[in-house]
């Protein structure tokens, strides 16, 4: 298969919320149009999308919407329920636990770590923030898919390798720097200041 875009797999995430709404609202098939015009792009951008994956939807009918959903779902490893340990109990840590759209699509937080006494013991939606020291234990007990690491940027470094030594294959980092990991490990960083100078940008230049 071809090498895909992440720009793509952000919109295969996009269609797939998109289908679940039709589903719901009880519409069984749907037009590239009609999911374009959701997301804010063009019908034949939703047919190339969808291309590299194979073929969907009849001409002239549209797409079944469960059978696309469940094929979205299938595409974008959904299939199957993720663990993931969340490091970094501030304020945008305990917004992401508390976030139920993870445990939706299939994403278990089952471990939040920090090293701030006042923090540590707290109780977040059920889970006890453990220490940071307790990170390699807590990983070689139980088997961890992804790390979300939400801690200083001075710190995401050495955390990043310590949760790559135990066999994490899978980062989504909010720190303010780039990581460097094994080639093997997937990283993927989301930058909050980029994403306000875009906005400005947009604001400045429409």
């Amino acid at each position: 298969m071809r090498k895909v875009a992440d720009s793509t797999v952000r919109r295969l995430s996009l269609y797939l919320r998109f289908l679940d709404d039709f589903e719901g609202q009880g519409v069984e098939t749907v037009s590239s149009e009609a999911l374009a015009q959701r997301g804010g792009t063009t019908s034949a951008q939703v047919r190339k999308d969808l291309s590299f994956f194979g073929s969907f939807g009849k001409r002239g009918l549209g797409y079944y919407v469960p059978e696309l959903a469940q094929r979205l779902r299938q595409i974008l490893g959904l299939g199957r329920r993720y663990r993931v340990v969340m490091i970094g109990a501030g304020k945008i840590g305990s917004a992401l636990v508390q976030y139920r759209g993870f445990t939706q699509r299939g994403f278990d937080i089952v471990a939040i770590f920090d090293n701030d006494p006042a923090k540590i013991g707290t109780q977040w939606n059920g889970l006890t923030v453990l220490p940071i020291d307790r990170l390699e234990q807590e990983l070689k007990a139980q088997q961890v898919d992804m790390a979300v690491l939400v801690t200083p940027g001075e710190a995401a470094q050495s955390v990043a390798e310590r949760v790559v030594g135990q066999g994490v294959k899978a980062i989504l980092n909010f720190a303010p720097v780039q990581l460097n990991v094994p080639d093997d490990v997937v990283v993927k960083t989301v930058n909050l200041a980029l994403e306000l100078e875009t906005l400005s940008y947009a604001l400045t230049n429409r």
